[in-house]
């Protein structure tokens, strides 16, 4: 009890929790780009609690990684070499979510593009769509991927396991917050979709390159992201606004 009373005093701790919470949310957005992609695919009355519930589940996972920091960081001790390339346990689980993303970026980049795609997706709702626990299940194994590397970043900047966990809560629940409200605004702007889709195939191809050693800094990433956001944003307002001048019909 002495030790937290000390760690709510400690102005150094309140900014590795501020710090973190930024981290962790910037971290996050790849990770609510898929969820909201993912969630879209579901039936209407699925959604919201496939997302809650998904997002809760990765909590929890979180924070046991987070007990097991020990064993997370041991992660990154070489195991394997492959062409003169040392591989660790924390390298084939980057390139392994990589590699998931990739492919199911390009499996949804395929179904819209397909030419009978509105046919496909009538089909599909008609079977149920993509299940609930297979998307519950997704979502947590790439949850799992950017958390392990999270959670190792997060121990360059602070070694107080209370303060990482209160950052990984806030985190979190805002994500949850946000989930909703990025998924429907994604819904109703279909041109997103290939955007975000776009998003998470440099992410997977980033996170391949991370894994063999080929570290991309994340500012690159993130600017080429918010850049792109901003272009398709004008894109939609010009669009908005020529609806407004197309004379009645």
């Amino acid at each position: 009890m002495d030790s937290l009373a000390a760690l709510i005093t400690d102005s150094s701790a309140w900014i590795a929790l501020l710090t973190l919470i930024v981290m962790e949310v910037v971290l996050g957005v790849d990770n609510l780009i898929f969820i909201a992609i993912l969630s879209n695919r579901l039936p209407e009355a699925h959604r919201a609690r496939t997302r809650t519930l998904g997002i809760a589940l990765a909590l929890i996972m979180r924070l046991a990684l987070l007990s097991m920091i020990a064993f997370i960081v041991s992660l990154t001790r070489p195991v394997l070499t492959l062409f003169k390339i040392e591989l660790s346990w924390r390298d084939m689980i980057l390139i392994a979510g990589g590699l998931f993303l990739i492919w199911k970026s390009t499996r949804e980049i395929h179904e819209a593009t397909d030419p009978n795609a509105e046919d496909h997706e009538a089909a599909n709702q008609k079977k149920g769509g993509l299940g609930v626990a297979a998307a519950i299940v997704q979502i947590i194994l790439l949850d799992m991927v950017f958390s392990i590397d999270s959670i190792l970043t997060a121990v360059g900047m602070t070694d107080k396991l209370p303060v990482m966990m209160a950052a990984v809560v806030v985190a979190v629940v805002l994500m949850m917050v946000a989930s909703g409200p990025l998924a429907n605004f994604i819904k109703k702007n279909p041109s997103l979709v290939m955007l975000a889709l776009g998003f998470l195939l440099m992410i997977g191809a980033m996170l391949i390159a991370d894994g063999l050693g080929f570290h991309v800094p994340r500012g690159y990433i993130y600017a080429a992201m918010g850049f792109s956001a901003f272009v398709e944003g004008l894109n939609m307002l010009a669009r908005r606004r020529r609806r407004g001048k197309a004379p009645p019909p």
